[in-house]
């Protein structure tokens, strides 16, 4: 459409004025517009190598480090206090432990860039919780999480993904059950 608009100006013999460096009030360029109707993500960098492996071979569960999973929308990224509640005392000669340790001393949030997530366009009004009370495993929609080192995303979280999964699982497949 933006194409064809700008065709038909061109068509008149006018030239399209762009404005200072936004595509729409949404996008700030045509490229990422094209990445959310694709729903594409970019492949996050995160700050440390979070070793999920050696947490889950420690017994930690998902929910213990986020812990906001079973009480709300967001599963939340761990702050760096919740990191601190065993690493003041576990492992904490161990060179990761120890930058960590620093983002803590510095009064810092590590800053994690999230992995999962639907874009504001999508209107997906998810939540955790009933998932979690349902006993949905995280690996159904994350992945096996438990033999990575770096969480990456490998689940497609499409309307077909979450469709699919209500069915079999016979859960609402009420539109207003996701949208908004």
């Amino acid at each position: 459409m933006v194409i064809a608009f700008a065709l038909g100006l061109a068509a008149c013999g006018s030239q399209p004025q762009l404005s200072d460096a936004v595509f729409t009030t949404a996008h700030r360029s045509p490229g990422e517009a094209a990445r959310h109707f694709f729903n594409s993500h970019p492949r996050p960098q995160q700050p440390l190598a979070f070793p999920h492996k050696t947490h889950i071979e420690k017994k930690a569960e998902c929910t213990d480090c986020h812990e906001t999973v079973e009480r709300g929308p967001v599963a939340g990224i761990p702050s760096v206090k919740a990191c601190m509640i065993c690493h003041s005392q576990i492992a904490t000669s161990k060179p990761l432990i120890k930058e960590v340790t620093s983002y803590s001393d510095r009064g810092i949030e590590i800053p994690w860039q999230r992995v999962y997530g639907f874009y504001p366009e999508s209107h997906v009004r998810f939540n955790h919780a009933p998932h979690i009370r349902a006993k949905v495993d995280c690996a159904a929609c994350h992945g096996d999480v438990a033999n990575m080192t770096v969480a990456e995303r490998v689940v497609d979280h499409t309307m077909g993904f979450c469709v699919n999964c209500h069915k079999q699982k016979n859960a609402s497949n009420d539109c207003l059950t996701c949208h908004f």
